[in-house]
């Protein structure tokens, strides 16, 4: 099961860095993340993050963070937050 935390608003091509607007929930490091678009589809855990160059443990809605991802992503791809099964 997954939830929708925000969206993809750019991508660094050379750092392979996206940059990710969290709109609701919160993000923490060592959480399972799945973003979604026309032409993407990973999943990933979230390593480390950065939020004004800072590294951060955790964000929350209406930060935007600074994300490593493994595959390219697209601007306005889906991200979202996958919950560990009870």
């Amino acid at each position: 099961m997954e939830t929708e935390i925000g969206r993809v608003t750019h991508y660094f091509t050379k750092l392979g860095v996206a940059v990710v607007q969290i709109d609701k929930d919160t993000l923490g490091v060592g959480d399972t993340i799945h973003i979604k678009g026309h032409t993407t589809d990973l999943t990933q855990k979230v390593e480390s993050m950065q939020v004004e160059h800072e590294e951060v443990e955790t964000a929350k809605a209406g930060e935007a963070i600074g994300l490593r991802v493994e595959e390219h992503v697209r601007e306005h791809d889906q991200v979202y937050k996958v919950l560990e099964e009870q």
